[in-house]
């Protein structure tokens, strides 16, 4: 069997040459565009062991969701007025 050969990481493959990248060579170049483009969420340890599942966080989150949409908005019968006290 055949030893693999350690190659230094840094180093370019033979099949390629410095003058294919006109821009140059950056480690990371796309890591800030990956990182705004991503959707995963990373939550504390504790809140994490309050679930045991995606959909029982999402289900949380869903509900949590309407809870606020409700008692955000003004009902129909809301003037925006206080009533006055009515003496009796």
């Amino acid at each position: 069997m055949k030893k693999v050969k350690e190659t230094d990481k840094n180093e370019l493959r033979p099949e390629y040459k410095r003058s294919d990248f006109p821009g140059g060579l950056a480690r990371g170049k796309y890591a800030d565009r990956l990182r705004e483009s991503s959707n995963i969420v990373v939550i504390n340890p504790e809140v994490a062991e309050a679930f045991p599942n995606e959909e029982a966080v999402n289900n949380a989150l869903l509900s949590l969701i309407k809870i606020a949409k409700k008692t955000t908005h003004p009902t129909k019968h809301s003037t925006g007025r206080t009533k006055k006290l009515r003496i009796g």
